[in-house]
């Protein structure tokens, strides 16, 4: 008997590990009802109760990595004939341009750190205005994204955040003695710097958002700014300068509001916003460049170039698609290496460590979206904004792929919604000059609402699921709230250029 109760302790306490008690038994408590639920309720209800449990996992990052739980959901509800492992190949064969960029593109940023953190940490010290700074992140992000994937330009920001972050913790946890200790242990700290330390993190999560923000607003302005554009684009036969031309009525003006609202945020403080850079992390980073600076050797400075070198081909490759990002992605990690001297196999692993957790959730991602396509769980929501009539559809159409893009995949939900429009407009329900608009309508749907949840976008919940969201305190919710401000005014936006502009 106590030999039993040993082993129901152990798998308990083994069950998703260090997790808090009352987070595995909600998780052993959806994997026990579902199957209940499917036999009372059937799939359809089953399917959308199973997305919310996805959610949940999500919501919950910080508690309990989401590849654990959220796995386990997607293996019961294959085994529970909500989908099949060949439709979920499918969606993950559909993506494989997404999780190539995810395994190459993001370990190539970390063989550009160094060069990054030596720019960017001249940039925080040059500029002192929070202001200035946050448009700064919000307008690269929003450029670099027009051209290049908003995953790898999140990969950047974080590398550049999670490089700050370390400066500073590693200098004052023994009051100003370099520390090799975990970032996430702050016990050495005394009081004054754990104030900063707090500040600091906001200050950091402020950026994170606004640039991760930016990365939408400038994915939704161009063809190659994001995966469902080129969707669009191919099916609706538009080049780079048609799509912009085409989308402009839309884009433009929630583009000018992002910006609009970013400065608004850093003026007003609201929802979480206007932490500064404290004085003491200032004085070191200033002397992070400092030192830097004097101990610039040929060996670093030759590496630093090399770096700048590799980054400019990047920008260009990608801008031009001289090969799918993936490829880009590792040729980076090849030229860099080759030419900085990495040679040993663990560097290699380091710089592939951030990618692949991330990489394999996405698979699991995919697999709710399988659900997803296999129940038709979105079919009802489509009827109904295909019913409605006049300027009425194309919000209709803007708000239901909104919706839809913020709890589950934007391109699954772009692709569903044009294939239907594509059809109606064979069957000859519609002109081509109302066909172009409803278009327009799903693609700004599915890139702009998105923003309200980290699950809406990749490069969201890539953020959300980084190392650096532990250190800075970022959480799902946490995210939600900062993430409020800009889904209002963008929406907003986007809802009256809908309407009066399109």
């Amino acid at each position: 008997m106590h030999e039993n109760r040993g082993v129901v302790a152990a798998f308990i306490h083994n069950f998703l590990g260090e997790s808090p008690k009352w987070y595995k038994l909600t998780i052993l408590g959806f994997l026990v009802a579902n199957p209940v639920v499917l036999m009372v309720f059937g799939p359809f209800v089953t399917g959308w109760i199973m997305i919310a449990e996805f959610i949940f996992t999500l919501a919950a990052a910080l508690k309990c990595y989401p590849l654990p739980p959220g796995g386990l959901l997607a293996i019961e509800a294959v085994l529970m004939g909500l989908t099949n492992t060949a439709n979920v190949y499918h969606e993950v064969e559909s993506n494989f341009p997404v999780l190539l960029l995810l395994m190459f593109m993001v370990a190539g940023i970390h063989f550009l750190k160094s060069g990054l953190l030596f720019t960017f940490t001249k940039i925080i010290v040059t500029i002192r205005s929070k202001i200035v700074i946050s448009l700064v992140f919000c307008f690269m992000g929003a450029v670099l994204s027009a051209f290049l994937d908003a995953l790898t330009v999140t990969a950047v920001i974080i590398a550049v955040a999670y490089g700050f972050y370390g400066i500073y913790h590693k200098y004052s946890s023994q009051h100003g003695q370099q520390h090799s200790g975990s970032l996430s242990d702050d016990s050495a700290f005394n009081e004054e710097n754990k104030k900063d330390l707090v500040q600091f993190r906001g200050f950091l999560r402020n950026l994170m958002m606004h640039g991760a923000v930016g990365t939408a607003l400038g994915g939704a302005l161009t063809l190659v700014g994001e995966p469902q554009n080129l969707l669009i684009g191919k099916i609706m036969g538009w080049d780079f300068g048609t799509f912009f031309k085409i989308c402009a009525p839309v884009s433009v003006p929630v583009f000018f509001t992002g910006m609009l609202t970013c400065v608004l945020l850093e003026v007003t403080h609201i929802a979480g916003y206007g932490y500064k850079l404290p004085a003491n992390v200032y004085s070191v980073l200033k002397a992070s460049v400092e030192e830097q600076n004097k101990d610039l050797t040929a060996g670093s400075v030759t590496k630093l170039f090399i770096q700048a070198v590799v980054a400019v081909l990047l920008v260009v490759a990608l801008a031009f698609h001289w090969a799918e990002v993936g490829l880009v992605g590792l040729t980076v990690i090849i030229l860099t290496s080759a030419f900085n001297g990495v040679t040993e196999e663990h560097h290699f692993g380091e710089a592939f460590k951030d990618a692949m957790p991330f990489t394999a959730l996405l698979v699991v991602f995919f697999a709710i979206v399988a659900v997803i396509h296999d129940q038709k769980l979105f079919t009802p929501i489509l009827n109904m904004v295909l019913s409605v009539e006049g300027k009425n559809q194309l919000v209709a159409f803007f708000l239901a792929n909104g919706a839809l893009s913020a709890i589950s995949d934007n391109v699954f939900v772009a692709t569903v919604y044009i294939t239907e429009v594509r059809s109606a407009f064979e069957a000859g329900l519609f002109n081509r000059e109302w066909y172009d608009k409803l278009a327009v309508a799903v693609n700004m749907g599915t890139n702009i609402p998105s923003v309200a949840t980290p699950n809406g976008q990749a490069a969201f919940l890539f953020l959300l699921t980084s190392s650096l969201a532990p250190l800075i305190r970022l959480s799902y919710l946490e995210m939600v709230k900062l993430a409020l401000p800009y889904t209002v005014t963008m929406v907003g936006a986007g809802l009256l250029a809908t309407m009066y502009l399109l």
